[in-house]
């Protein structure tokens, strides 16, 4: 069972479940960096892991920023010590990880946790307006079920306390074009724009017009948080 929030944010939900402050955290996933330089602001000293060789070298090429550090990496092989985590942070990311590799994953996430550390996942559910547009030219309906697969089963497996609370975030754009924008400007999808403008997707987008004249689309989200990795 899980708790629902409510209509939030994802930064609201953070401060509600955990503090931050001076811990040791990793963000595995963090793609630019988004949630690393939020945690950092929130007093953690931060690690931000990404796969991907575009966006890693565009985060070692940005701006130092005190406390954040950036490495290439996967989440399947973290170059830190066993037990010298405080959290493991998968903000949106565990379902980009191959299925395959999700289980191994996790397994290390709970081997560089501290003992009282916490694995703090927030995932996109297969549901609401978002993945309904999402779903046209990105379909992550089975990687999103095996991302939630694989936290059950680390769930039972590595840890001996686990919550899960629901929330739901609205996203909006502008126009159709914002939309396409955002969705190919990332370097770790490769979604060009004519699996984007299809005429399908412009319908879907279409019924998100709000009064205000801009386009708003819902997305419930489950954050699973892990606590007290068992002993290997």
């Amino acid at each position: 069972m899980a708790t629902d929030l409510g209509d939030k944010s994802d930064l609201d939900v953070l401060d509600h479940l955990i503090d931050v402050a001076g811990l040791r955290v990793v963000d595995v996933g963090c793609g630019g960096g988004r949630f690393t330089f939020e945690l950092a602001k929130r007093g953690a000293t931060v690690v931000g892991v990404d796969p991907d060789p575009i966006q890693a070298r565009k985060n070692r090429a940005a701006a130092p920023v005190p406390g954040v550090e950036f490495l290439e990496c996967g989440g399947e092989a973290l170059p830190f010590d066993d037990a010298s985590q405080d959290a493991v942070f998968y903000f949106n990311s565990l379902h980009h990880v191959p299925r395959d590799r999700m289980a191994r994953a996790l397994g290390e996430a709970a081997r560089v946790l501290r003992p009282q550390g916490v694995l703090y996942s927030q995932e996109p559910l297969a549901a609401g307006a978002g993945f309904a547009l999402q779903r046209h030219y990105n379909d992550e309906t089975e990687v999103r079920a095996a991302a939630q697969k694989a936290l059950h089963d680390a769930a039972d497996a590595l840890f001996t306390d686990a919550a899960r609370y629901t929330f739901t975030r609205s996203t909006r754009h502008p126009d159709f074009e914002a939309l396409v924008r955002q969705v190919t400007g990332s370097s770790f999808n490769r979604i060009t724009r004519d699996r984007v403008d299809t005429p399908a997707a412009r319908a879907v987008f279409e019924a998100g017009k709000t009064a205000a004249g801009d386009y708003a689309f819902d997305q419930p989200l489950l954050v699973t948080l892990l606590r007290r990795p068992r002993p290997r």
